[in-house]
């Protein structure tokens, strides 16, 4: 079904049209897009059902086209879709489209300039702009010609916007300086890292209100980890133990098992963190995300539901959409971790158990610590490590430090 943009059709009996479709059949998105063309005596159409112009109907509900056969008084029912046709007007790019044969897939749409198609079965007859300009000013109408001088009235030389940018830019530079150019860049760099970060109130006015707890685990999710968690909650010091030798959960949550409380409600608590801290580790060692329950079945639907949506990206691979952990996903990750220990550990955990336990490097992790605003120090001999390797004790406390680029970042960035 076509309506157009311009009006009505006087003889709408006489029109003829040709439908192109993509030839990457494979494609789950791309296989389903078609462009409808056509031509009256003075214009040609085309219409898509993709990209920007495409009607909001079209996702909004469903077309059908009833054809009857008058003999049998039966109604044959078809899907359809509303393509909008706008006419091919001056200053567009017109392309040639060829139809291929009916038992394959159409051809690939490439522009062509400064070429006729003679085929009678080409739809459209292609110019360059300049030809077209040509055509309008010898054989326009009015409308056209006053649009036409319009358009070349407000074109401007490429080269007169290169000078004006290079000279706005120098007029920046020894206006406002490097150094203070460089200090905004590197507010941006800032600003990007930020959005993989758990929300950060800085107007908080104790710690445990700069990374809410409900916005790492909502009540639902917290709720649904009482079942899972319980493993945790009555564990022996001989299962420690032996789970500590079988390496069967991270070194973080197995050092802080050592020390779980002895009130019940506490303890259940830091049970059901620690255990959630643990799956998100394990998470951020996947690549790609294939099963339904990648945790395996005694983690809640919420949890694996939550994991998915949250922590991993779209791709698109072998004809199918795919959950990808992204190196930027394993960033959000480790930095949802390191919010859930500072909750555990009362706002001050060492980072290079978790950066043990993450398997990443010192500096990655020290830049997702700074960007989130805890203070670094250095400690030796502590639980969990070698006397002999240095630590690196993160601290949540208030005011918070002023926000900094990473160093990585500012290096590149000089350079």
């Amino acid at each position: 079904a076509v309506r157009f943009s311009n009006g009505r059709l006087q003889r709408p009996d006489a029109m003829r049209f040709t439908v192109y479709r993509n030839r990457d059949a494979a494609h789950p998105r791309k296989k389903h897009r078609r462009i409808l063309v056509s031509e009256t005596e003075r214009l040609s159409y085309v219409g898509n059902n993709f990209g920007s112009g495409v009607p909001k109907c079209n996702s909004l509900c469903r077309y059908f086209i009833g054809v009857l056969d008058k003999d049998s008084g039966q109604m044959e029912v078809y899907n359809a879709e509303i393509f909008n046709m706008q006419p091919l007007l001056s200053g567009r790019k017109i392309l040639c489209l060829t139809p291929a044969p009916q038992s394959q897939h159409a051809r690939p749409i490439f522009p062509l300039r400064c070429k006729v198609s003679l085929v009678q079965k080409c739809v459209l007859i292609c110019f360059s702009f300049a030809q077209v300009d040509l055509c309008i000013e010898a054989f326009g109408t009015s409308k056209q010609k006053r649009a036409l001088n319009s358009r070349r009235m407000n074109a401007v030389d490429n080269d007169t916007v290169k000078t004006a940018v290079t000279k706005a830019a120098a007029n920046i530079i020894d206006a406002k300086g490097v150094t203070a150019l460089l200090q905004d860049v590197a507010q941006d760099d800032v600003q990007n890292i930020s959005i993989f970060l758990p929300p950060c109130n800085e107007d908080a006015d104790k710690p445990e209100n700069v990374y809410k707890f409900e916005d790492i685990l909502s009540p639902a999710e917290y709720e649904a980890l009482r079942v899972p968690a319980a493993v945790f909650v009555n564990i022996t010091p001989e299962e420690i133990t032996k789970k500590t030798e079988n390496k069967s959960h991270c070194s973080f949550v197995l050092e802080q098992l050592k020390f779980l409380p002895d009130d019940e409600k506490r303890r259940d608590h830091k049970a059901r963190c620690l255990w959630f801290l643990d799956t998100l580790i394990k998470f951020s060692y996947l690549t790609v995300i294939k099963k339904k329950h990648p945790m395996g079945p005694e983690c809640p639907q919420i949890i694996s539901r939550k994991l998915t949506r949250n922590f991993t990206s779209l791709t698109y691979n072998n004809g199918s959409v795919q959950n990808l952990v992204s190196a930027s996903m394993k960033a959000k990750i480790t930095a949802y971790v390191i919010a859930l220990a500072l909750h555990i550990n009362n706002f001050q955990t060492n980072l290079t158990i978790l950066q043990n336990d993450m398997k990443l490097q010192e500096s990655r992790m020290m830049d997702i610590a700074k960007a989130m605003r805890l203070k670094v120090s250095k400690a030796k001999g502590l639980l969990g490590l070698e006397n002999d390797q240095n630590h690196k004790l993160g601290t949540l406390s208030l005011p918070l430090p002023v926000q900094k680029a990473p160093r990585s970042q500012r290096k590149r960035r000089k350079i």
